[in-house]
């Protein structure tokens, strides 16, 4: 018996010392591989030990994940059916067989700072920017639930306004841009406590809607009421000057109404009639030549009540998430569109609720 044990204790010896050992990796190896990752998995990784809640922490490692996670969208969708709730659905880079979104309710302290939350939301880089009352405002990140209040602007008491928000490239850091009825513009930059105001919009232009942020420019669809002309006025965020860039040589004037957007990280224009949605795109930024008819999606026979509103997100299989309006139930419906076939997807959410004004985002770690 004494025999049996030493012959099985030289035999595992033998067999440990014929297994090789295991390679280490080099830090900035874990460094690439772990940039790949969803931001789930990284948070989870941040309480296995200090090294990864220090590598994980610092914000180049995030920028880096940034810059990689350009395929990871989500769907932002709002609820104010039983009291204001958020709900978070993952955006697959091709549109799959099944037409059935899973969502998950998103944790966020803005219900419980006792104000009135207004529903004006940007969003950059993973972090979303909106109101929560008058001349109260909030950046959020809800990948790493961190969020933060910023100072009230007192200046713009008793005027309608519209919130944008973007990066400026040469100071590297997010800057949120008020324009308000009476054409001022104020700025604030992350980090800082206090406002400051950049010239005026001309007084004979109209501003139509929030701003959209694109090549390091704040985009909105304008009016110069002199002469009835519409255009694009855009403010560049590191110099703070504003320059006016054409619309598309649009083919039909039956419109119901024209919108600024993004797709692909580029400009576009969409208008919609009681007929069609078209969207336009600008392939170059600032580069008028380069505006491109991209989509022509016409209205779903199927559904009459169905109402085309607007793009949200262009799957890598060429498909177009859209945006629609039900006339009769004055719910939001959200359509996979295939222009190759031209047939129509009606997607399905697993909570049954009024869905209101989606944001398409993508994950990050960058903390506000």
């Amino acid at each position: 018996m004494a025999q049996g044990n030493d012959d099985d204790r030289n035999e595992v010896v033998s067999s440990q010392s014929l297994t090789p050992e295991l390679p280490t990796l080099c830090f900035d190896l874990i460094a690439e591989i772990l940039c790949r990752l969803p931001v789930k998995l990284l948070i989870q990784l941040r309480c296995l030990c200090k090294f990864f809640n220090s590598l994980l922490s610092d914000p180049k490692f995030a920028k880096k994940h940034l810059q990689l996670s350009t395929k990871r969208h989500h769907l932002m969708l709002f609820n104010r059916l039983d009291g204001f709730a958020m709900y978070d659905s993952p955006i697959p880079s091709v549109f799959p067989t099944s037409t059935v979104f899973t969502q998950t309710q998103l944790y966020h302290h803005i219900i419980t700072i006792g104000r009135n939350f207004v529903n004006v939301m940007r969003s950059c880089d993973g972090i979303f920017c909106g109101m929560l009352d008058v001349c109260y405002y909030f950046v959020w990140n809800p990948s790493i639930r961190k969020f933060k209040l910023l100072p009230p602007l007192e200046n713009s008491l008793g005027h309608i306004f519209q919130l944008s928000f973007g990066y400026d490239h040469f100071i590297h850091n997010y800057k949120v841009i008020i324009d308000t009825s009476r054409n001022e513009v104020f700025v604030y930059t992350l980090g800082t406590d206090h406002w400051t105001t950049i010239e005026d919009i001309p007084d004979d232009y109209s501003i139509c809607g929030s701003g959209i942020f694109v090549s390091g420019a704040v985009n909105w669809y304008a009016e110069d009421e002199s002469d009835s002309l519409y255009f694009i006025l855009s403010l560049d965020l590191e110099n703070e000057s504003y320059q006016e860039l054409y619309l598309p040589d649009f083919e039909n004037e039956s419109y119901l109404y024209r919108k600024l957007g993004v797709l692909r990280d580029c400009l576009c224009v969409f208008e919609t009639s009681e007929m069609f949605l078209n969207v336009w795109i600008m392939n170059e930024y600032g580069n008028e030549e380069s505006w491109t008819k991209l989509f022509h999606v016409p209205k779903v026979h199927d559904h009459q009540g169905l109402k085309a509103y607007k793009p949200l997100y262009i799957f890598e299989d060429e498909k177009l998430l859209v945006e629609f309006f039900d006339v009769e139930s004055c719910d939001r419906k959200f359509v996979v569109y295939d222009s190759k076939t031209a047939t129509f997807n009606i997607l399905e959410f697993q909570n049954n609720y009024a869905q209101m004004n989606p944001k398409v985002y993508i994950e990050s770690l960058i903390s506000p």
